[in-house]
Order: structure tokens, then C-alpha cells, then sequence
């Protein structure tokens, strides 16, 4: 049956009851309803989870009438069900007995003491290492029409308490979310709601009224503290304040309790780093392979960070690269300084330090939302004990490099929290309070007595077995203890008639008698109330400890921050090192030279690669690549593009010398793929990239272009790509790498001085290919395209077939019957539609001339004729027959 509604609860149980209210409180969130040492679900929810986690589906009892259906996990494991959950997208409340079941009148009260959702987690049972949750919301600003103008975004990292925002146009959402790539989006659920293209992850739907801007500002300056977003240049930004207000007011229910870690918020903008569109994101592989692994990446290559916040940084910084030369020479300066490093700081020691480290940023984010574990607070305590060590093994570079200079001062680590931790927290803490262990001895006077009682059992039961031996003669009379009977002495059967008059019977087995004497009871109760205690005083100290450490978030998050940042740093410079890197160069010129430049990814996949040079500048814009499949065009291009990134975002680069003017965006063409779920083609997506890159790139943007017009016949695919490869020159003055097949677009740089050709060489032999993957000056003779398939394996007589047909095809086209034509030679336009070409000026093509040869179509004749200012209605329809007439009649001719 499906989850009763709360319009009539009269005829459940009381539990029953219960349970529906908050089931109906989170009508589309998963309840996992605590019973004992189960969380249970009932009804929808148990089928659902029940399909999902493989779980055995059952019936218990009724409850108005109707069977209740019910599936169930261990409390002890719920973690593992919960993140296969949030992998299927689904959100989870906990509930839980917050009510005393020895004094509860009916059910035991129970409350949501949290949400899980997709994008707001924060166990490290729930989270994936390396890779940021982000929890994103979306708030559309329209003008006075209602037309969405400008977009809100607000986004926030749960576990680390990073909030950001950001206003887009409508058409760069999708950019932006592909860059972000949250786990879970918040829109409106009615108008004025706008639902963004392109959003990864779950969709959440929250009231309407969350967005409002007013109180939105209001939310984000209570959270920080503030009272007004000046300081932080979020005043303006109307739309996020009201996107960050709605996120701020979910994140906080789902955690049901204040967001503690968020303490600022950091306003990105457009231009303060290189624009990477999704199909350039994909394209360059930088986090994540085409085909959707996390290797072969550039980030894989990168990532050999010592700890986990170091990986996560690594990411963020792949996807943010500064446009500000000063950030990125700041990093390569502090990547030298580790490198030249004395050998008593040598990078070595400092990484090997620093894999000693934990995960300090979402420890305290866990802190911070007081669900932190002992074992948390013992990393924390054993990574601040660790820090003094770590500074004093870089101290010897930091005057080399600033960046290594304000690291070294913000790891110092608050004192006052470094002593609470060693002094409260045991050496090596149990996992979970409830198992007691966690606080230090010589913390709490009490909790050491209570222990001392428990403690000392052992030693009570040892003397008192032998006491007793001694006073009935048992020999073999054993004092012992189970968790269900308690303490007890055992006397065998044959023994029995031994046993003194102040021995009770406890309980009876097949081959020995259980007793309790009056001094064993009141022992046991004494120890076992102490056990009791011991467990309640230290959970209550452990709450009370949580609270003493809140005030130390901030130091703990520019600790955690500094701790990323160095790792990052020594990564890449021990990526530098072993796979022999240099530091690019900047200039404020027009211009990118790579000289010896290799594809950083490839390179590593293979045993030697090919280096090649690579040089633009205020006059040469443009290089059309030719060659044969497989000769290496696309890697040349890729390695350019991911070369100037590596160089932007702050790493030492795979060439011999490298030097970069400045670089607003990076654009790609390459590959084919449809999009079938957005209804459309291969050529279509092809044009759809293609046009957002002749919209928006600048004389300072980098553009990729492969085999662009060849989603389309021979003669469109060849004219689209000619005036595409003009209009890059013409109007958008920006670097292009433009890889062909059409030959003919191998005349442009006779018409524009700042193309040029360079080709991918390769050698003949026989039917067979050697590719020898060098970039020369100069068009390439021919695609081997033949061969290519050959080596692909396509079967001999196809092979056969396909040098038969090309023969016959390149006859033909010596004998000018069906050529492929050479858009840069003479064209065999009619004279009559010459005038009419020639008034194009974008499209037409330079040097076209008449042919001569060739005689005006009757039909043409007639129209010229023709003033169609002079015709009547009959006379324009009889007309049109005529045409019709003219035109069947010169075709059968001509047949």
C-alpha cells in the first residue's frame, strides 16, 4: 500500500502516527525511522530502499487495517547504505529516539536530527577523497518584461564551509555548472523558477519564496557576521544574495543546526580567470577522460599530492586558472625555491613530512557541526603536533619564494587548542564514544574514579575466587562475568553439596550451579554502575570539548588551507623534477612560442614521443595543420592548449622554453559526437561549438579547430570551413590551430599574411605508413587515408576496392568531368549569377571569375526579361506555367 496521508491518523497506532507526521514533514526524502538498533522504513520508503539496497522486504502487524510494509538496516551500518543511496541521488532523513524508553508513556519521542542529500555531505564514510561535494543554487534575475537577464549562483563545499558566488548570462550557466559541477542544484518549484541547462547531479526543489534577495542578503550577513556584503563585493550582486540565501537556509535544515565553518564567502567573476566552455573542458581531458574515467588526465598525471586536501586544490585549480600572470609566476616561483632547496629541506623531506598529515579541512568541518569522531580529534592533535616540524623544513626557502613565506606564518597552530587536544583526547581513541576510551586519563578527576572501579574488577575477582576456594574447599570454584548475567560464581555438580548457606542460586546449567553471595551483589553493582557512569561522564565530556574547540575553527581552516596549498606546491614540483618541466615565461606581447613542446599526458603513455615547436605572434595567427590521420595533429594541438594552461594555472610546463602573452579563453572543436537526447546531430553540435567560438573569441584567445565541415557534403563541409578559418582571421584576430583534410584551404595564407601552413610528416613505404608525428613548415601532400584504414585493419579486398576507385576518381578529376574543385581556383559560375555572388562579400570566393564557357540557362533568360513591376495577377500565374514548361523542356534536352 502506498504511505497513508495525515488527514486521518485516527485509526493507526500511536507509533504509526508518529511516524506519518514526520513523514509527512519530508514528503520526498527517504525516512530511516530508528526502532532499537535498527533504522527502519516503512510503507513507499521500504519498497524503494528495499529495490535499491537489495534489501528483504517484509509485512509486521497493521496499522488501520492495512498490512504495514517494512525493510530495515543496522544502525551500525548505516553509512554503507547511505552512500549507496546518495549515489543513486536520493536524499535520507534520520530520525532518531531522542526520548528515554525506560520513562517514555507510548512511543518513544523521535526527531530528524539531520538530512543527507546528494550535495550536502560531510562523513568521510559519505565523501570521496579527492573530489569537493558542492551543494549549488540557482536564482534567475528578470527584467521588467519577465525575461531572464542575468543568473544567481551561490555554491558551497558543506564539508570545508567554502561558499562562493557568481552572476552569468543565461547562455553561460551551462559553462559555469560544468565547472562547478555540483551534486546537487536548488531551484525554484514555481514561477518565476528557471530550471539551467546543463545541471549535473540532483535537481532539488525548494519553496519559491527561499530566493527572496531581501532576505537572502539579510541570511548571508547574520551568517557571516556583517552587516553589510561591501567588504566582500557581493552587495551588488542581487540575484546570488538571493540564490545564497536559499542555500544557506537548506544547508542548515539538513544539518539542524547552525553552519559554524561558514565564515566567508569569496565572489568569483568571469574575467578573473581563462573561460573554458564544457566542450573544452571535455576535450582537453583535464579531470576526467572522454570516455569518463579519472585516467589518463592531466590531473592523474599531476596528482601525486601527499594528502587529500593537496588533491582536492589541485582540481580546483585545473578548472580556475588565473588570467593574472603575477598568480601564476608567484607559484612557478615558489616551485623553483622547493627545488633548489638545500639539502637540509630538501623536497623529499618536506613531502615525506607531509604525508603525515590528515585531513585537517573537513575534520573541521566536521567540527565545526559538532558530528566530529575521537578519531578526528586525535588526527587533529597528531597533524598540529606534526606542524612545528613541517615549518622548520622549509623555513631554510621561504625568503626565495613570498607564496612559501605567508605559508610558513599561517601554519603556526593555535596553542591553546594544540594543548586542549593532548590533553583531553586519548592516545588512541576508540571510534566511536559509545565505546568508551576516548578521553585521556588525568582529564577529569571523576571519570578516573569511575574507571579506577571498573578497572579494578579484575584484581576484586582474582581474591575473592581464591578467598572463597579457600573457605568451602571447592578447588576448582571459578568468579566470573558475562554481559547478561553478570558476575557469578560456578561450583561443577559434583561440588554442590560443598556450597555455604550464603550462596543463592543465579542459574542452573547441565553440568555446574551459578551463585551470587551478598558481597558479590553489592560488588556488583558498585562496578557495574561505575561502567554506566564512566560511559555517560565521557560522553558528556566529549560534547562539552566539541564546544571548548568551536572557537578555533578559523584557525583551523587557515591551517587546513595552508596545508593544501603547500602539498599542491611540492607536488608540482616534484612533477617538475621527474618528468623534466621548465618554468614558462610571461610578456605583455602578443604571442605564444613552445619551443620542444610535448603533450604531458601522452608523453607518459608512451615510451618516446615526439617534441615540436610551436609559435604565434602578432603576425601569424592562424596554422592550418594538414597530414595523415594519425600523424598526430590533434595531440600537437592539445598540447599547446593544455601546455598554456599548465603555464597559467602555475606549473612548470613539457617543453624546452616557453613564453605566453596574455590569454583570456580557450576554445575546442574537435571531435564528432550527436546529441540525441537534445535532439541534435553530429553536424549540428559540430556548428553549435563552432558558433560560440566565432561569438566569442578575442585576439587574445586560443582556439582549437579539428576537421571542422566535415559533418557534411564535400563541397558545404569545404566552403563552411574556408570562411570560417577567414572570419578567425578577418574579425576575431585569435591564435587558431586549424587541422583540415581540405587541402584546398591550404591557398588562405596566399590571401592572408597571418595564416600559415605546417604539417604533420609521415613516409611512404610500399602500401604501408611510418608517422614520424614532426610538425614542418609547409601543406601536407596528401591524407594517406588509405593506409590509415589499412593499419585499422579494414579487410584486403575492401582495401583493394578503395585504391580501384580512388584511381578512377583522381582520372577523372585530371579530366575535369567530376572534380573535387579547388575553392581558390577558377569557379564555374554563371554569368548571370556572378553580379549576385559577387555582392556577398564574406561568402564569395576570392579570384572567381565567369565561366566563359558557359551558356545562360533559357529559364534565366526569360527572368531577365522580366519587369516584375509591369505584371498583372493572370500574367505573373501565367508565368509561372511558362517557367515550369521552359524549364521540363531544357531538361529533357539536356538528358
Amino acid at each position: 500500500m502506498h504511505t497513508p496521508s495525515t488527514d486521518s491518523l485516527a485509526g493507526h497506532t500511536p507509533m504509526m502516527q508518529q511516524y506519518l507526521r514526520i513523514k509527512a514533514d519530508h514528503p520526498g526524502t527517504l525516512v530511516f525511522y530508528r526502532m532499537g538498533d535498527f533504522y527502519e522504513l516503512f510503507f513507499d520508503d521500504a519498497e524503494k530502499a528495499a529495490r535499491l539496497l537489495d534489501l528483504t522486504l517484509t509485512q509486521r502487524g497493521a496499522s488501520a487495517g492495512n498490512p504495514i510494509k517494512m525493510a530495515g538496516v543496522p544502525h551500525h551500518a548505516v553509512e554503507q547504505y547511505l552512500a549507496k543511496l546518495v549515489k543513486f541521488g536520493e536524499s535520507v532523513a534520520i530520525c532518531e529516539q531522542i526520548g528515554d524508553p525506560a520513562t517514555s508513556k507510548g512511543p518513544v519521542e523521535r526527531k530528524v536530527m539531520r538530512v543527507v542529500t546528494p550535495g550536502t555531505l560531510t562523513d568521510a564514510a559519505l565523501l570521496t577523497d579527492k573530489n569537493d561535494v558542492y551543494l549549488l543554487a540557482v536564482c534567475p534575475g528578470h527584467n521588467k518584461r519577465g525575461v531572464v537577464t542575468t543568473v544567481g549562483l551561490a555554491w558551497l563545499n558543506l564539508a570545508s564551509g567554502a561558499l562562493r558566488l557568481a552572476e552569468a548570462t543565461p547562455d553561460d550557466v551551462a559553462a559555469a555548472l560544468e565547472r562547478i559541477r555540483p551534486a546537487e542544484t536548488l531551484i525554484a518549484d514555481a514561477p518565476p523558477g528557471f530550471t539551467p541547462s546543463g545541471a549535473t547531479g540532483t535537481l532539488t526543489r525548494v519553496p519559491a519564496w527561499h530566493f527572496d534577495i531581501a532576505s537572502g542578503k539579510q541570511r548571508l550577513c547574520d551568517q557571516l557576521n556583517v552587516a553589510s556584503l561591501d567588504g566582500f563585493g557581493a552587495e551588488a550582486l542581487t540575484s546570488a544574495c538571493g540564490a545564497a540565501g536559499a542555500l544557506l537556509l537548506y544547508a542548515s535544515a539538513t544539518q539542524g543546526q547552525q553552519l559554524r565553518h561558514v565564515r566567508s564567502l569569496k565572489v568569483e567573476y568571469e574575467s578573473e580567470y581563462i573561460g573554458l566552455d564544457p566542450a573544452t573542458r571535455r576535450n582537453l581531458e583535464l579531470t576526467e577522460t572522454l570516455r569518463g574515467g579519472e585516467s589518463p588526465t592531466l590531473c592523474s598525471l599531476l596528482d601525486t599530492c601527499c594528502t587529500t586536501m593537496g588533491s582536492r586544490l589541485l582540481r580546483h585549480w585545473l578548472h580556475h586558472p588565473p588570467r593574472a600572470a603575477h598568480c601564476a609566476q608567484a607559484r612557478h616561483q615558489a616551485i623553483g625555491a622547493l627545488l633548489e632547496a638545500p639539502p637540509e629541506a630538501s623536497l623529499d623531506a618536506l613531502r615525506s613530512a607531509l604525508r603525515r598529515i590528515a585531513d585537517v579541512e573537513r575534520i573541521t568541518g566536521r567540527l565545526a557541526l559538532l558530528s566530529a569522531r575521537p578519531r578526528d580529534l586525535s588526527s587533529l592533535r597528531d597533524t598540529f603536533a606534526a606542524l612545528p616540524a613541517l615549518r622548520a623544513q622549509f623555513a631554510p626557502v621561504t625568503a626565495a619564494a613570498d607564496a612559501l613565506t605567508r605559508l610558513h606564518i599561517a601554519l603556526e597552530p593555535p596553542a591553546a587548542c594544540v594543548d586542549l587536544l593532548a590533553s583531553a583526547v586519548a592516545e588512541e581513541p576508540a571510534a566511536m564514544v559509545r565505546d568508551g576510551g576516548v578521553i585521556a586519563r588525568g582529564y577529569d578527576a571523576d571519570l578516573d574514579e569511575l574507571r579506577d572501579i571498573s578497572e579494578n574488577c579484575g584484581q576484586f575477582l582474582i581474591d575473592l575466587e581464591a578467598r572463597e576456594r579457600e573457605r568451602t574447599g571447592i578447588s576448582n570454584l571459578r568468579v566470573e562475568y558475562n554481559k547478561v548475567h553478570g558476575f557469578y560464581i560456578e561450583v561443577t555438580r559434583g561440588q554442590v553439596d560443598k556450597v555455604p548457606d550464603d550462596y543463592r542460586r543465579r542459574q542452573t546449567l547441565k553440568n555446574a550451579e551459578r551463585y551470587i553471595t551478598p558481597e558479590l551483589k553489592a560488588f556488583e553493582d558498585k562496578a557495574l554502575s561505575a561502567q554506566e557512569r564512566a560511559l555517560a561522564r565521557e560522553r558528556a565530556l566529549y560534547d562539552a570539548l566539541l564546544q571548548m574547540l568551536l572557537p578555533f575553527i578559523e584557525d583551523c581552516q587557515r591551517v587546513a588551507a595552508a596545508l593544501a596549498e603547500l602539498d599542491l606546491l611540492a607536488a608540482l614540483a616534484e612533477r617538475a623534477r621527474a618528468l623534466d618541466w621548465v618554468a614558462p615565461e610571461f610578456s605583455e606581447d602578443v604571442g605564444i612560442e613552445i619551443e620542444q613542446g610535448r603533450h604531458p599526458v601522452v608523453e607518459a603513455q608512451v615510451e618516446q614521443f615526439v617534441a615540436n615547436d610551436c609559435r604565434f605572434n602578432a603576425d601569424r595567427k592562424l596554422l592550418l595543420i594538414t597530414g595523415p590521420n594519425m600523424g598526430g595533429k590533434s595531440t600537437f594541438m592539445r598540447q599547446t592548449a593544455l601546455i598554456s594552461l599548465l603555464a597559467y594555472v602555475g606549473s612548470y610546463v613539457p617543453a624546452r622554453r616557453a613564453r605566453f602573452g596574455p590569454i583570456d579563453r580557450i576554445f575546442t572543436r574537435i571531435g564528432a559526437a550527436d546529441d540525441l537526447a537534445g535532439g541534435r546531430s553530429t553536424f549540428m553540435v559540430e556548428m553549435t561549438e563552432a558558433a560560440a567560438i566565432l561569438n566569442d573569441a578575442t585576439p587574445q584567445s586560443l582556439v582549437l579547430m579539428d576537421e571542422i565541415g566535415r559533418g557534411t557534403s564535400t563541397f558545404d563541409g569545404l566552403a563552411l570551413a574556408w570562411a570560417i578559418a577567414r572570419h578567425l582571421l578577418a574579425h576575431n584576430g585569435c591564435y587558431t590551430l586549424f587541422a583540415t583534410h581540405y587541402f584546398e584551404l591550404t591557398q588562405l595564407p596566399a590571401e592572408f599574411p597571418q595564416a600559415a601552413n605546417v604539417h604533420l610528416s609521415a613516409v611512404e613505404h610500399g602500401h604501408s605508413i611510418v608517422f614520424l608525428h614532426a610538425v614542418n613548415e609547409g601543406p601536407a601532400s596528401q591524407s594517406y587515408g588509405l593506409q590509415v584504414a589499412q593499419l585499422a585493419g579494414v579487410p584486403s579486398p575492401v582495401i583493394r576496392a578503395a585504391r580501384k576507385h580512388l584511381a578512377y576518381l583522381e582520372q577523372q578529376s585530371v579530366a575535369h568531368t567530376t572534380p573535387q574543385l579547388d575553392l581558390f581556383a577558377s569557379a564555374p559560375y554563371a554569368e548571370d549569377t556572378l553580379d549576385e555572388v559577387a555582392v556577398l562579400d564574406d561568402t564569395a570566393v576570392p579570384g572567381a571569375k565567369p565561366n566563359e564557357d558557359a551558356s545562360p540557362h533559357p529559364v534565366l533568360e526569360r527572368l531577365h526579361a522580366i519587369d516584375p513591376n509591369d505584371l498583372k495577377p493572370r500574367e505573373a500565374l501565367d508565368l509561372i506555367y511558362e517557367l515550369q514548361e521552359l524549364a521540363r523542356a531544357t531538361h529533357g534536352a539536356r538528358d
